[in-house]
């Protein structure tokens, strides 16, 4: 390729780095300062396009194996570990294969059995963890599967030159069989959890074209933008398409029709990048008030936008959808139940008893004060969840310890609105013991809408 022309701004070369990037090979080795030698720019243009590129899942710079090219990391295969995401979990060192490092393995197999045992249970896709055993390494390969060394033990020159043809990584690492399997279930099992997790990137469709306007159009343009597409809000862009203004409705009334929307528009408006939580997008736009949040990249450059009742349908579906994994709230958890509680003269209440493990205890041997904050959190969320059929978001919450809480102690967990409304609630969490009060805490938090 040839060099870039010294008159083309530094937004253009940056442009042009990207586009060299995403031509090459994947698997493919690469460096700033050899794209920097290619392209004929500084280093220090080529390494900020360089990052972006690994931000935007085009390369991974991994230790010990460099700066490979990758695919883009589709989202709904979150739970799927690729071989270089293992060659970091068990801090690996790459011998051969770098080409295949961005596929996918579906299982691994650990290699504690004769050879033709073993082959009964490699196929295409695995991983083969075993020792110094070149010719398991040479049948794994030969059966499609990538080869993970334990022990920190190397393989033959044969075997690396059938991992390059193939395509199939095979990585050295210094931990015994048992620590690499273990290190890598708790990352499938961590995907799982994030799996559940959703994300802006995972509702908006970045390939539709969002409407837009641009500083220069009118008034005019406004109303004819809005009767065609029925809504009443869009992003003001530049020539580059980064989010520069926010024109509404309300901004419009009154002006004059030839009126430009530069003089109108709301400037520096509030903005999200795609890899933020959809429960953090409802927050944002629930406390500011919008109905249309534009969706950036890290150079304000729009990429699509969600509207407020989009990201409340995403909420809904996550909500509906089964466990896929226990995080350590849930673990905290389990144990506690739901039981009756009569919280005034006349008034029946919910709450949940259950027992103080050891796993709960903190430094100085008695519950610890944090998990007891996050329980009664859980409480007031199931209390809401079961009464109100709702949801909230944490705004502010006030904690009193009256007394520390032993060890294998039965409590009691007492959630009371205080007040409630659809878009705001006040809880009052009390925890008895067997002594009696031994915390409480006052909770704001804003309500959303339900599953």
């Amino acid at each position: 390729m040839a060099p870039i022309g010294p008159g083309n701004e530094t937004s253009t070369k940056h442009e042009q780095i990207l586009q060299y990037i995403q031509g090459l090979k994947i698997g493919a080795k690469i460096s700033v300062r050899a794209i920097a030698r290619e392209l004929g720019v500084s280093e220090g243009t080529a390494y900020k396009a360089f990052k972006e590129a690994e931000s935007s899942g085009l390369v991974s710079t991994r230790e010990r194996i460099g700066t490979v090219r990758i695919d883009r990391k589709r989202r709904e295969a979150i739970d799927q570990l690729t071989f270089g995401e293992v060659a970091e979990i068990v801090e690996g060192k790459l011998f051969g294969g770098a080409s295949g490092l961005d596929k996918t393995l579906h299982k691994f197999v650990i290699g504690a059995m004769e050879l033709d045992a073993m082959l009964r249970y490699i196929d295409e896709g695995s991983l083969l963890i075993v020792g110094n055993r070149v010719g398991a390494h040479r049948c794994a390969l030969e059966e499609g599967a990538g080869v993970l060394i334990t022990g920190g033990f190397e393989t033959s020159g044969e075997v690396i030159r059938l991992a390059d043809e193939r395509s199939l990584p095979i990585i050295s690492s210094r931990h015994d069989t048992f620590t690499v399997a273990s290190m890598i279930n708790r990352a499938m099992y961590d995907r799982l959890i994030k799996r559940k997790i959703m994300l802006i990137e995972d509702i908006v469709t970045f390939s539709r074209p969002a409407d837009v306007l641009t500083a220069g159009n009118t008034v005019a343009d406004f109303h004819r933008l809005s009767r065609e597409s029925g809504y009443s809000r869009f992003p003001v862009v530049d020539e580059r398409r980064r989010v520069i203004g926010m024109m509404t409705a309300k901004d419009a009334v009154g002006s004059p029709e030839g009126t430009v929307l530069d003089k109108l528009m709301t400037r520096q408006p509030i903005t999200a990048a795609p890899n933020i939580t959809v429960t953090s997008a409802a927050h944002t736009m629930a406390a500011e008030g919008i109905d249309l949040l534009p969706i950036v990249d890290r150079h304000r450059k729009l990429l699509g936008v969600v509207t407020r009742q989009e990201v409340l349908d995403a909420m809904r579906f996550a909500g509906k959808q089964p466990e896929s994994g226990q995080t350590f709230e849930d673990l905290m958890w389990t144990g506690f139940m739901a039981a009756a509680s009569v919280s005034g003269p006349d008034e029946l209440g919910i709450a949940y008893k259950g027992t103080v493990t050891p796993q709960m205890s903190g430094s100085l041997g008695m519950m610890s004060e944090g998990l007891l904050a996050t329980l009664m959190t859980q409480a007031a969320r199931r209390m809401i969840r079961e009464t109100a059929k709702r949801d909230y978001l944490l705004e502010s919450m006030t904690t009193y310890y009256v007394r520390p809480v032993q060890i294998d102690s039965e409590i009691t967990i007492i959630p009371k609105a205080l007040e409630m409304s659809r878009k705001f609630t006040k809880l009052e969490i009390e925890v008895i013991d067997a002594k009696g009060l031994a915390a409480k805490a006052m909770l704001t938090a804003q309500m959303i809408d339900p599953y």
